[in-house]
């Protein structure tokens, strides 16, 4: 054997179980969040004192499950599985038999049934089968899409039950971040047809993301070729890295993993938040580190706000957001929309509204944007402006640390 060969067959192999790790995880998360569906729902139904709580049912159990420091169920999590398992009742096929019989012995979790609807197409299926993705009207070339009729509502609209389920195996393949882009879709041939074509084209939920806003359902429905449409569409959509299926958001929060910045970071972003963060921490006016990169997530799309502060004379939290070029005014609306939802979900009793600092560079030119919306109090304006560095010293600080940073990265590389 050569040692390339040896190189080659470490790096598949390696490669390959750790996709496999990663595909064990997303199974489970996908299973828990289904199971945690199942028992809401009856809960709901069933449970003897649900009419106590209500519509505030979700709201207290997100709130009791963070004192119990269980990751990842906040509202929207705990909606989206309840919505998961009333749209896929089948999914119960594809939870190995030997898990349901463990959660049935355990305490507590063993009060709930599992409920298990069968179907024609799943009535004797086996979990961990080799079964393929089941041929239905949507999957086949000739049909990919149904075109509407003109002056009828778009085509789509009929009862998922008419549709066969996918199969356990099927279902296993796809991630928790892609089922609940499934889950927002009404349509139920719309939803089956992303489906399968996620399936057959290992879509990452980037790619399914950016399928489902480019329209592909309704360019393939309303194509005479459709056949011609899917395969464009999967052409332009590269392998999935397995890299990206470990950081996934939700599957870090699951597992209990934290975060790095270095995901979404470039170097030179990376080096100028260092210096930044250094900076301001320095000027011993009151700043608080609290975090870097800190994720918000509304419906099933995460951002990332690049520092957090808060300071102590202020008595609020300072969000400072770093791109490293021009100045746009989409830029402002991102801040705005930080701000916003750190007002609604990021502020304790006693805490000012939170204020953002916005930083645009190019090599030639910087552009300082402060963000104060709602700061609408002259006094509380004025002590702003006192306990924060000024617009000329944030330029000053951008322009001169930047170009050095450059300066070494370029010497990096040339070395």
């Amino acid at each position: 054997m050569k040692y390339t060969q040896l190189l080659k067959a470490i790096d598949a192999t390696s490669q390959h179980l750790v996709g496999r790790v990663a595909a064990v995880v997303n199974q489970a998360l996908a299973i828990r969040n289904w199971l945690v569906g199942a028992y809401i729902v009856e809960f709901e139904q069933h449970g003897e004192d649900r009419a106590k709580y209500g519509s505030r049912l979700l709201e207290t159990l997100a709130s009791d499950l963070t004192a119990r420091r269980v990751k990842g169920m906040g509202v929207s999590i705990l909606e989206r599985s309840r919505r998961f398992y009333l749209l896929y009742p089948a999914f119960r096929a594809a939870i190995p038999q030997s898990l349901i019989a463990e959660l049935t012995d355990a305490p507590v979790a063993g009060v709930f049934v599992i409920p298990y609807t069968p179907s024609t197409e799943l009535a004797s299926a086996i979990p961990g089968s080799t079964r393929k993705i089941p041929e239905t009207p949507h999957t086949k070339s000739r049909m990919t899409a149904p075109q509407p009729r003109k002056g009828q509502p778009p085509v789509g609209l009929s009862d998922r039950r008419s549709l066969p389920a996918l199969s356990p195996t099927a279902m296993l393949r796809l991630s928790w971040s892609q089922w609940s882009e499934f889950i927002r879709i009404e349509d139920p041939l719309k939803r089956a047809f992303y489906e399968n074509e996620c399936l057959k084209g290992n879509w990452s939920v980037r790619q399914l993301q950016r399928q489902i806003g480019s329209l592909l359902f309704e360019r393939t429905g309303l194509s005479k070729d459709k056949a011609a449409v899917i395969r464009r569409a999967h052409r332009q959509e590269s392998a999935v890295a397995v890299g990206d299926l470990l950081r996934d958001p939700y599957v870090l929060e699951f597992t209990g993993l934290a975060e790095r910045a270095e995901y979404a970071e470039s170097d030179l972003e990376r080096a100028l938040l260092d210096h930044l963060q250094q900076f301001l921490l320095e000027l011993g006016t009151g700043f608080c580190f609290e975090a870097r990169q800190r994720r918000i997530t509304v419906g099933n799309e995460h951002d990332y706000i690049d520092l957090v502060f808060y300071h102590r004379r202020l008595r609020c939290h300072v969000l400072v957001e770093l791109k490293t070029r021009p100045f746009t005014h989409g830029d402002a609306g991102q801040m705005n929309f930080y701000l916003n939802w750190w007002k609604e979900h990021g502020m304790d009793k006693g805490d000012q509204r939170p204020v953002g600092i916005l930083l645009c560079s190019d090599r030639d030119r910087t552009k300082v944007e402060f963000a104060t919306a709602g700061m609408d109090n002259k006094l509380f304006v004025s002590r702003y402006l006192v306990a924060l560095p000024s617009p000329k010293q944030l330029q000053e600080f951008i322009e001169r640390d930047r170009e050095e940073i450059e300066a070494q990265m370029t010497e990096g590389r040339a070395s």
